[in-house]
């Protein structure tokens, strides 16, 4: 099911009728500030499970997720002063962060070590959903083998079409990973160069 929604002003209605689909334990593919990607409500298992068939990923790897603000991140990870600062200065943004997870993380979503990686993207579509939604949704990139990569909706149809129940069209979306840092530690550390302004970083 492919739904077209304005991706500066998100339609409402829209939103809640996908919001529905998630809870029941829908797929969806959805535009973020960093290129389409798939996921789900972290904490339905069945459909956590079905992204992980989808990716072919390992068990042991899992994904990050997407909150829908600093407050929001808190609840699923370990925020230190210096990385409450840099969070607060930096997002929403194009950066997955690397905190210690707290026990509300469902264990199939933090790595051995119990971190967790988090995004708050700068994408009006992902926000609204993640508040409609009252949960962070699994974060990752579509599978695919040819180069370049899908940019639009439709592309995704092609790849995607019957692994997802939904496609959010927000339009076109050139994808440029974001980049990853880990606030583990007492200074950040760069683990992927990506999207983003790195100088607060270093």
């Amino acid at each position: 099911m492919l739904i077209s929604i304005n991706p500066d002003n998100p339609q409402q209605r829209l939103i809640d009728q996908i919001v529905k689909k998630l809870q029941e334990g829908a797929v969806i593919s959805y535009p973020t500030d960093t290129g389409y990607g798939i996921g789900c409500d972290m904490f339905n298992q069945k459909a956590v499970k079905k992204v992980i068939q989808i990716k072919k990923r390992p068990k042991h790897k899992p994904f990050s997720f997407m909150c829908s603000s600093l407050k929001n991140i808190s609840e699923y990870a370990h925020v230190s002063n210096t990385a409450y600062r840099l969070l607060k200065k930096n997002l929403p943004g194009p950066y997955t962060f690397v905190l210690p997870g707290t026990k509300l993380v469902p264990r199939i979503m933090s790595t051995k070590q119990k971190t967790v990686g988090i995004r708050v993207p700068d994408s009006p579509i992902c926000l609204m959903l993640l508040e409609t939604l009252g949960n962070p949704i699994v974060n990752t990139s579509i599978p695919y083998e040819d180069d370049p990569p899908p940019t639009e909706a439709y592309e995704i149809e092609l790849i995607m079409g019957n692994h997802v129940d939904i496609i959010i069209d927000g339009g076109p979306v050139y994808p440029d990973p974001s980049s990853v840092i880990d606030l583990t530690g007492d200074q950040p550390e760069i683990l992927r160069e990506g999207k983003g302004n790195l100088t607060p970083f270093y």
